[in-house]
């Protein structure tokens, strides 16, 4: 198959994304990790972040009678059904990305779980990205207003998740190997999907199996946040973790997009640079990558980072990022262009981001709607959704980070 024309590409896109978020969709990978490396005796489970519903399943049906007690705590709506009807698992949600009273509630059900565990029976840890919002313990002297406040901050302002994370652990009694401290002396294994680059345990969920290998805060925080951060993070206690494994990772996601594109008969450039930091320098790079070589689909993974507004419309980074695209590539030339987190969520939006192609902006014109005046109020998802191309998915029981793909004729 030779694809041509937008709409053929546009179509391959999207199925190169389903094939990414397919390889990487949490139930199958747990399920086949313990399929490989059953324990062979009662083990008991923790599920955190945004996969954990899907993570748990796998887990329930690997394990079979030797499931122990189980816990889930993930966001709203992202909690399998059959998890929660078949009543293996005690299944809370937190919220996310600025954690909240709920939040607090799942780290105090946490804590209760915990404490119900024989002293010897193994745990299995599944974590996805999410989790440092989902689930959270306060040290003694921080509060909610203060942990709201310190993240809204931090994601308002463009911070990369090493940064955030990094200043999160300083707040928190589970992070940087904090619930591993607490799980101690039982046996634990982690079983990781990573939504980092670099794939480490230590930043994945900010890390409550592994304490950081840079403890250092990051600079530029604002006098007030320093003040209230304690001057070192917690150590964590107990022992070391018997065994960490980072099961998924954007790497293997995109590699089946490329399949998936490939199989589609268009040419791929897969980036191993992640796609990360400013939205603009995204941008700069994506067109220039489109401007300088063959009709081929250039495919990055990462996450942009942008500044908002005060008071920002409908949209997450993939919906900003898409319109963007859509702003460089407008005119007759044929071009398209995915932006999509694997997760099925973009920001505080139930989309998961925007396809657009060469007449997105000519179709925005037509229903008298401003690409500029939306992209300034952070409110690409209003126009995307009238002029068609938000991708919608619902939760994907995975969270890899996003997938960017580009394409010109």
């Amino acid at each position: 198959m030779n694809p041509s024309g937008t709409e053929a590409v546009r179509r391959a896109l999207l199925n190169a994304y389903a094939a990414a978020v397919s390889a990487v969709e949490g139930e199958r990978v747990v399920a086949d990790w313990l399929g490989a490396h059953p324990p062979g005796r009662q083990t008991a489970v923790i599920a955190l972040g945004k996969a954990a519903g899907a993570m748990a399943l796998g887990a329930q049906r690997a394990l079979g009678g030797h499931l122990g007690p189980g816990l889930v705590v993930t966001k709203s709506g992202h909690a399998d059904a059959d998890l929660i009807d078949g009543g293996r698992f005690l299944v809370c949600e937190g919220a996310h990305p600025i954690p909240d009273e709920s939040s607090l509630a799942a780290g105090q059900a946490l804590l209760k779980f915990i404490e119900t565990l024989p002293a010897a029976m193994p745990v299995l840890v599944l974590i996805s990205g999410g989790a440092s919002a989902l689930v959270e313990v306060l040290r003694p002297g921080v509060d909610l207003e203060a942990l709201a406040r310190v993240n809204g901050w931090l994601l308002a302002n463009g911070r990369s998740i090493d940064e955030i994370n990094a200043v999160r652990r300083r707040l928190s009694l589970l992070k940087g190997g904090g619930l591993a401290g607490l799980l101690a002396p039982r046996p634990v294994t982690g079983l990781l999907i990573s939504d980092v680059e670099g794939d480490q345990p230590a930043v994945i969920g900010s890390g409550p199996l592994n304490p950081p290998a840079e403890p250092g805060l990051p600079p530029g925080l604002p006098e007030w946040m320093v003040a209230m951060l304690p001057a070192e993070a917690p150590a964590a206690a107990g022992p070391a973790v018997a065994e960490v494994v980072v099961a998924a990772t954007l790497d293997d996601a995109l590699r089946a997009a490329e399949a998936s594109l490939v199989a589609a008969g268009l040419a791929v450039h897969r980036y191993d640079q992640h796609l990360l930091g400013d939205i603009d320098q995204a941008v700069q790079r994506v067109t220039g990558a489109l401007g300088a070589g063959p009709q081929q689909v250039h495919l990055w993974g990462g996450e942009v980072t942008l500044m908002l507004p005060p008071a920002p419309g409908r949209g997450g980074r993939n919906q900003q990022l898409a319109l963007r695209l859509a702003v460089a590539i407008d005119g007759p030339a044929q071009a398209a262009a995915l932006c999509a987190g694997t997760d099925g969520t973009d920001g505080p939006t139930e989309d998961a981001g925007g396809l657009v192609d060469n007449l997105t902006l000519a179709r925005g014109r037509a229903a008298d709607l401003s690409a500029a005046d939306h992209l300034q109020r952070a409110d690409a998802g209003a126009l995307r959704e009238a002029t068609g191309g938000l991708i919608s998915t619902g939760p994907t029981g995975t969270n890899v980070t996003d997938s960017v793909m580009a394409w010109r004729a």
